[in-house]
């Protein structure tokens, strides 16, 4: 078993992702006044799709999505479920905006699109140590799994090898 406090052979200590997470939170954070300035639904007199307006407003709740997921996983490092969602709100998010940096180079100012994917690139090594600490976090459940399947059907070994207990003989009643 481990120390409290200590991880796994493999698997990054807690307090390394929750920095990681925090870092990753905090740039994402920056994102929010890039979008709040975007303007799509004025694009659609330039010419722009009107399917930006319900991208932007996508790419603005998926934000928030991501940070509280990533407040979460703060708060609970050890869950692979809180990592998967934080990870994939984060994977959705690039996406939405990826879109998005088209719109505004071209209809509102290349200059804020550039910024914006800045913003996404500083993040894309907490991206890749998230997805290197979800590998390593599966992994070791697996293990753990392996190890708690294995001890269980040991267990269930004893307990069948155990003889039975002999039947009690009904008991008989005296003669009246």
């Amino acid at each position: 078993m481990f120390a409290f406090g200590q991880a796994p052979s493999g698997v990054a200590a807690e307090w390394d992702i929750s920095r990681t997470v925090e870092t990753l939170s905090a740039q994402a954070k920056r994102l929010k006044p890039i979008l709040d300035q975007l303007t799509p639904q004025e694009w659609i007199s330039k010419g722009a799709p009107a399917a930006y307006v319900p991208q932007w407003r996508s790419a603005e709740d998926e934000l928030g999505f991501l940070i509280d997921s990533a407040s979460a996983l703060e708060k609970q490092p050890d869950r692979l479920t809180a990592v998967l969602d934080t990870y994939f709100r984060f994977q959705s998010l690039e996406t939405r905006l990826q879109s998005l940096i088209e719109g505004v180079r071209k209809y509102q100012n290349p200059a804020v699109g550039d910024l914006m994917l800045g913003v996404l690139g500083e993040n894309s090594s907490n991206r890749d140590k998230l997805r290197q600490y979800i590998t390593e976090l599966a992994a070791t459940k697996e293990k753990e799994f392996q190890i708690m399947d294995q001890e269980a059907q040991r267990c269930r070994g004893t307990l069948n090898r155990q003889p039975s207990l002999p039947k009690k003989k009904p008991e008989q009643k005296p003669n009246e």
